[in-house]
């Protein structure tokens, strides 16, 4: 056995003696890696003279597609971030023990980590050449050669292994798909990352000053609150909030905003559908084992007068026997004040059920329980108008110092618009802006 070939083996026995972040193995780029490293001895006659090409193939072609032009050790290290195990839960939780064995154990895997990290890409090629000159593909061996010196030129990164750069890193940040997105979702009663997350931040929103200011407020509220060294770690000092009002006025895109503005302070928010409603305990359940705070976001609530679902949700807000975490908060929009849609019938009266007043007051308890209800209203003309240049601005479409003609006809346009559209709202001025931004020919005498 060659220098070369021992020299691969033995970053190969890095990766089989993986514990904690044993998982690792189970990605394709490491899977690919690994295979590459246990091709047998040329000497076998069983072995294929050609087997470095394939494995060789394999391996470039996953590396090429997940590696955005970052070097081996830098895409390594972001998979061992990325996983999910009992290392990097506890450190997200920060009840981490450094005599403890799931300490003593992730220290080990790292070190192995970062020795596979250095792998030295060159002894690799050599392997390689000594199996196919030995089977007289001098070509091929050539072809890897060149490719295994690109990679073995990339920039290395200055990553730190250690236990301690870990835990702390994954504390801030979360672990595995946490530490990637701000934005998910629930389905079937397990968390996923939204692939294309709304990237709205506060800055893009205009007018609702005030109502926005209640929701950044208590979100500050509620993250200092769940502080690691805060005194108030242990009290409910954030509300649960309802973000009540006209469609499109901005209640849906302020979580968001808010969501995304924090994002670096460990806030993270998770939608959850009216559809998944009946999985709300086990989403607790989920989020309470984590180390970072999250929204949990209820989008366009509400509820028929049958539909016994808001049973659940008013428990977990407050009276139920299972109180909702700590680390969880609850925002949720809706079109509707009370939430529950509220048939004539069941008023209070005279006739039918004797205790209609109960019904209709257990049908409204649900708003009540959220701590804080916002209201954002349809705007005025003059706020509608200014909302709309705020944002032509923003993207181009109106000039700073637009002279005065062009920016009166742009508010007559934009009067027009919402007149003959969907009525004054923030949507609705968005909308122009994208109809003029894409194609400012449009037949405004029609819709005088």
């Amino acid at each position: 056995m060659t220098d070369n070939e021992t020299y691969c083996r033995s970053i190969s026995a890095e990766f089989a003696g993986l514990s904690m972040f044993s998982a690792l193995k189970k990605h394709p780029l490491i899977g690919a890696f690994i295979k590459t490293l246990s091709l047998k001895d040329k000497d076998n006659p069983f072995a294929p003279v050609t087997a470095p090409l394939p494995a060789w193939a394999n391996f470039t072609a996953v590396f090429a597609g997940c590696s955005d032009g970052e070097s081996f050790s830098r895409v390594l290290y972001r998979l061992a971030l990325a996983d999910v195990n009992a290392f990097t839960l506890a450190a997200e939780r920060g009840v981490l023990d450094i005599s403890s064995f799931i300490w003593k154990i992730a220290v080990n895997d790292l070190a192995a980590l970062s020795r596979a990290a250095a792998f030295d890409f060159k002894r690799l090629s050599g392997f390689f050449s000594e199996i196919l000159q030995h089977a007289g593909a001098a070509a091929a061996a050539a072809r890897i050669e060149a490719e295994a010196d690109f990679l073995a030129g990339l920039c290395r990164s200055e990553d730190s292994w250690t236990a301690e750069s870990f835990a702390a890193f994954i504390r801030e940040n979360g672990a595995g798909d946490l530490a990637c997105h701000n934005l998910f979702y629930i389905l079937d009663g397990e968390l996923r990352p939204a692939a294309n997350g709304d990237p709205i931040r506060l800055s893009d929103l205009s007018g609702y000053e005030e109502e926005r200011h209640l929701v950044v407020s208590n979100t500050l509220r509620f993250l200092s609150a769940n502080a690691a060294n805060s005194p108030m770690a242990k009290l409910p000092a954030a509300n649960n909030i309802l973000l009540y009002g006209d469609r499109g006025c901005g209640k849906s895109a302020t979580v968001k905003a808010v969501c995304n503005e924090y994002a670096g302070h460990g806030l993270r928010l998770v939608e959850l559908r009216k559809t998944e409603l009946a999985s709300l305990p086990a989403v607790m359940k989920l989020l309470s084992q984590r180390g970072l705070r999250f929204i949990l976001f209820i989008d366009d609530l509400s509820f028929e007068s049958d539909d016994n679902d808001f049973m659940m949700l008013k428990a977990m807000l407050e009276g139920g026997i299972e109180t909702k975490p700590s680390n969880v908060v609850i925002y949720a929009t809706s079109n509707r004040r009370h939430l529950v849609k509220e048939p004539l019938a069941d008023r209070p009266s005279s006739l039918g059920d004797v205790r209609a007043f109960d019904t209709m007051q257990e049908q409204l308890s649900l708003a009540d329980r959220f701590g804080l209800t916002v209201i954002f209203s349809a705007p005025s003309q003059d706020e509608y108008l200014r909302i709309a240049e705020f944002i032509a601005r923003k993207y181009g479409v109106l000039p700073e110092n637009a002279e005065s003609a062009r920016l009166q006809q742009f508010r007559d346009n934009a009067v027009r618009w919402e007149r003959w559209f969907n009525g004054r709202s923030p949507r609705t001025a968005a909308q122009f802006v994208e109809w003029l931004a894409a194609a400012e020919d449009f037949p405004w005498d029609v819709i005088q």
